[in-house]
């Protein structure tokens, strides 16, 4: 009698351990680990970081569950505090750390001529926005609204895509017109990304051709429109 009762409850101590069908419960596993083995201070917070940008970009930030990001660390609430003060710092962070994150993955070789330059950093940066489409968005779109934390985040990065797009071309070029066509460039890509992310209309090498083509039409014209100018004034 006992050992047909224990093989009856095999099948319900099987059905317990059975993994839940999403990447979060993954995710968790792997968290609580290093969470068991007393991650020092800089570990720890890489491990708050990323699980903290996984959950901003599956989910709201308003849904983001801090009890769940911190029981994924295998910690306390509290210490995730000590940490991060507040849930819109600790969001912040995972920003800030996805920005970096972002400009480390598209840095390309600054002694490279312009064109292959921007060849090869465009290639870099969408083959990113590929790989982490969630987390761009997130980094976009933000989830606290106009936070002015967040906003910096954004131009800071933006500014530094636009010196990576303006180093190294000829001096007569670096003109206050040239800086502010780049911006829009930048603002262009960023628009253009989003929404190929999301629909997947073209090809990744159709669309870096595109972004391509569109920068350099752009400088052509900055070229050409002060010697159609000059020619005028004749």
């Amino acid at each position: 009698m006992k050992r047909s009762a224990t093989r009856r409850a095999a099948p319900a101590a099987k059905k317990k351990r059975a993994p839940h069908s999403s990447a979060r419960k993954a995710t968790a596993i792997a968290a609580r680990k290093p969470g068991r083995a007393r991650l020092d201070v800089s570990s720890r917070r890489l491990q708050l970081l990323a699980l903290g940008l996984a959950a901003f970009t599956e989910q709201a930030y308003d849904q983001v569950s801090i009890d769940e990001v911190a029981r994924a660390a295998g910690i306390s609430k509290g210490l995730l505090y000590h940490y991060f003060p507040s849930k819109k710092e600790f969001y912040v962070a995972t920003l800030r750390a996805a920005a970096a994150q972002l400009l480390d993955a598209t840095a390309a070789d600054p002694s490279l001529p312009p064109l292959e330059r921007l060849s090869r950093g465009l290639e870099a940066f969408l083959a990113y926005v590929e790989q982490h489409a969630r987390g761009y968005a997130a980094l976009l779109r933000g989830g606290v609204g106009a936070d002015p934390q967040v906003f910096e985040i954004l131009e800071s990065t933006r500014t530094r895509f636009q010196q990576r797009l303006l180093e190294g071309l000829p001096s007569e070029l670096s003109s206050a017109s040239l800086r502010l066509l780049s911006r829009g460039w930048v603002a262009l890509v960023e628009t253009a990304t989003l929404e190929w992310v999301e629909k997947r209309e073209l090809s990744r090498a159709q669309l870096q051709a595109l972004l391509a083509q569109s920068l350099l039409a752009i400088l052509g014209a900055h070229a050409v429109v002060p010697v159609m100018a000059a020619k005028r004034k004749r």
